[in-house]
Formats: C-alpha cells, sequence, structure tokens
C-alpha cells in the first residue's frame, strides 16, 4: 500500500507528465507501475515505500533483485529512466536537494537492428495477398496501407478522427507524442483509397456515436491488440521475418524514402521526430544503398 504522502505528491506528479509534460496516456501508465513497483520494494525490504527519502544502495539492490528475476537490462533501464523522471520532478518542487541517480549508469544493451519490409514484400502484401470483401478487409488493406504511406506511430493511427482527414487539401493531421501536431500529405492513390474506405465505413449497421477513422466491425474504435493481430496477418503470408509489427512499417516507410534520395530533415517532418539525432537511426538502413550510389556517382570511382 501507498501511503498518504506519496500518494499526494504522486497525483502531482501524474498531472506534471499529463498537463506540464504533456505525455501521453500509455506513458503516464508505464511509470505509474514502474514507481509503484519501486516503493513496494522499498515497503517491503526497508519499511518504508516514499520513495523521495529513498538512497543509491536501495535503488541499487532493486536492480540487482530485477536483473536475477531475469528482467533485460533494457526493461531496467526503462523502469530505473521512471524514477529519474519522477526525480526530476521532486527537484523541481524542492523537495529533495539532489537526485540519488545523478551518478548512475545505465546498464549496456545491445542495440536492436530493426529490419524493414522490403519493396518487394510491400508489394506484395498490397497487391498479391487477398483481403476480405468486407469491411474488415477494406479496412485492415486501408490501414496497411496509411501506415506504409505516412509512418505515422500505432497510437497516431489508432487515434485519427475523421476531421483530421481534409480530401481536398489531399492532407491528414496527426496528434502525435506530446500532443504534438503535424500534418502529412496524402497521395492522389492513398486519397481515392481513403474515399472508397469511407464508404464501406458508412455501410457499418450498428450505430456507433465515435468519430473515430478506423472502427471494429461492431462500430467501436479499434485497440492495440487488433493492430497489431491484422499486420502479424498479412505479413505473415508475404514475409519470412521474425518481428511484424507497426514499428517495423514505420521503419519500412523511413528506409524507402531515404533510399529513394529523400533529404533527412524532410523525413524528419514526417515522422515527427524534434531531434535529427532520432531520424539517423533509420539511416543504417540504407547504407548498403548510400554506398552504391557512392560508388557509381563519385569521380574517383566513376570509371571513364
Amino acid at each position: 500500500m501507498l501511503n498518504g504522502f506519496f500518494m499526494s505528491q504522486f497525483s502531482a506528479y501524474v498531472n506534471y507528465l499529463s498537463l506540464e509534460k504533456k505525455c501521453s496516456s500509455h506513458t503516464v501508465l508505464a511509470y505509474t507501475k514502474d514507481l509503484e513497483s519501486f516503493s513496494s520494494f522499498c515497503l517491503q525490504e526497508y519499511d518504508s515505500g516514499i520513495i523521495k527519502d529513498c538512497v543509491y544502495p536501495q535503488i541499487r539492490n532493486w536492480i540487482v533483485v530485477l536483473l536475477e528475476s531475469r528482467v533485460s537490462n533494457r526493461t531496467v533501464n526503462r523502469k530505473v529512466a521512471s524514477l529519474k523522471s519522477y526525480y526530476r520532478f521532486l527537484l523541481k518542487v524542492e523537495l529533495i536537494k539532489v537526485s540519488p541517480l545523478v551518478k548512475h549508469k545505465a546498464l549496456k544493451v545491445s542495440k536492436k537492428v530493426q529490419i524493414p519490409f522490403s519493396v518487394n514484400e510491400m508489394e506484395k502484401v498490397l497487391g498479391e495477398v487477398e483481403f476480405e470483401d468486407s469491411y474488415e478487409g477494406e479496412r485492415d488493406r486501408f490501414m496497411i496501407e496509411l501506415f506504409y504511406a505516412t509512418g505515422i506511430r500505432k497510437a497516431e493511427l489508432i487515434g485519427l478522427v475523421l476531421k483530421d482527414v481534409d480530401l481536398g487539401a489531399k492532407t491528414i493531421k496527426v496528434l502525435g507524442k506530446r500532443n504534438k501536431e503535424r500534418i502529412i500529405p496524402l497521395t492522389s492513390a492513398l486519397v481515392e483509397n481513403l474515399k472508397r474506405y469511407l464508404k464501406e465505413r458508412k455501410r457499418l449497421t450498428i450505430e456507433t456515436e465515435t468519430d473515430s477513422l478506423f472502427l471494429t466491425k461492431r462500430g467501436a474504435k479499434i485497440y492495440d491488440s487488433l493492430v497489431y493481430r491484422v499486420i502479424n496477418l498479412y505479413f505473415s503470408r508475404a514475409s519470412s521475418k521474425l518481428k511484424k509489427s507497426p514499428h517495423v512499417l514505420r521503419h519500412t516507410f523511413a528506409t524507402h524514402l531515404l533510399n529513394e534520395g529523400a533529404d533527412l530533415n524532410a523525413v524528419k517532418e514526417l515522422l515527427g521526430h524534434t531531434s535529427l539525432a532520432a531520424t539517423q537511426i533509420y539511416v543504417h538502413n540504407s547504407m548498403a544503398k548510400l554506398k552504391e550510389v557512392y560508388s557509381k556517382s563519385h569521380p574517383r570511382n566513376v570509371k571513364t
């Protein structure tokens, strides 16, 4: 159980994340669970669950327990990052003078290399794989097309509403991380496919009050596991890659653009990144293409 003092500070922290930092509900929930987990650990081991009063040896022991429980280094780092965020808040409101994590070094983790789908795999899914002749089939196909054509995140796609679509301007408005909006252009072909999907959406026999762009067959807003299921279902018919997810489609979008010579800054804006550093992780996927262009274009490499 969390004591009253911690609960009051915790509530203030949640408001800080939601209102000031503009974190998503998913992020707030993740931070909440990590803090509650650490507080429970301290209460059990040290008879006090007040995080404000904890010292680094307690945090280190928590990390050891997590590792002994076979929690991955990456997950441990994420949990510690939640603590760091809370201590930054406590510093901000002057409840502590120094964070106990000020000298902490993150655990080493192996870099995950996301392997994008190839152009051939994308063509197979969108050109050869059969979709059901139904609302769900039309929805699933357009969902995949929109992921590939815009590079939007899963949460961004789920959050789309009808008013975000501007058919006349051929754009779609996306609400990204920290409630940051961006406008993404749509191709003429994608707009036509969107119109076809919207016609199918109107034919849903069950009434719904939601204005979400993507709906279940019962007229409700789609959800995380449904999106994952759709991506896995159709890409399993065209790809042998182990990882099949909306995030891989995001990587695919960025990689294919860069392979075709798109400007890195333009890709950054389309993805909704705040810095180029976040976008540059996609460059390694395009290195083979870059080497090919270099070998064909550099004066010292071109044969005369």
